[in-house]
């Protein structure tokens, strides 16, 4: 019997529900094709996630989207965020302050499933697409490398906190060195999987 792997699918905002869409008829034509030779199959479920969620619950990651990815084998996420939102608490009185964010969805997920590695290969299938880059193409011609981003630790998830009665505020970058290690675990393993074996650069990333 076929196994039947669950995934969750949260279009969010924006271009993400036309994103996921159309990713979903992909999976969906590819698992048919499988089904036939006893392949597995896929089982989807939408959720509210980001953007919409706040307008449809009051929280970019409701509980009922929780308890679905918690239990999902996969989770197909299209796109959070967009200028309509935060929105002031009160409208008519600012000193209330801003509603929640969708991108605070983002780190709730990440935390909540400890996805703490983003894995973004680099490649063009094509010699051909070099051209569209928008960097030099002598540049990107044959370049291939893959960024092993860690999600769960540093800036985004540091204490902080606003101008107290002293004129301080702080906003800090923490990581434990077991998310160091894993992070660089997984990355050490891509690196020592690849033919030839590759080099690995640690990067620091600053906005």
């Amino acid at each position: 019997m076929a196994k039947t792997f669950k995934v969750v699918v949260l279009p969010g905002d924006g271009v993400g529900p036309e994103v996921t869409a159309e990713a979903v008829k992909v999976l969906k034509a590819i698992t048919e094709v499988r089904a036939r030779a006893g392949g597995a199959c896929i089982e989807f479920s939408e959720q509210k996630f980001g953007g919409c969620a706040i307008d449809a619950t009051g929280t970019p990651f409701p509980d009922a989207t929780r308890a679905a990815c918690e239990s999902a084998d996969a989770i197909l996420l299209g796109a959070v965020g967009g200028p309509q939102w935060p929105r002031a608490v009160d409208a008519n009185d600012a000193s209330k302050g801003m509603g929640p964010r969708p991108e605070q969805g983002l780190l709730d997920l990440r935390k909540t499933l400890d996805l703490f590695a983003n894995i973004r290969p680099m490649s063009f299938p094509a010699g051909t697409l070099t051209s569209c880059s928008p960097l030099k193409e002598e540049l990107v011609r044959d370049a291939e490398f893959v960024v092993v981003r860690e999600l769960v630790g540093g800036i985004y998830f540091g204490k902080r906190g606003e101008e107290d009665a002293n004129g301080c505020a702080y906003d800090t970058m923490e990581y434990s060195v077991p998310e160091v290690e894993r992070i660089a675990r997984l990355a050490g393993a891509l690196a020592s999987q690849a033919q030839p074996k590759q080099t690995i650069h640690s990067i620091d990333k600053a906005n």
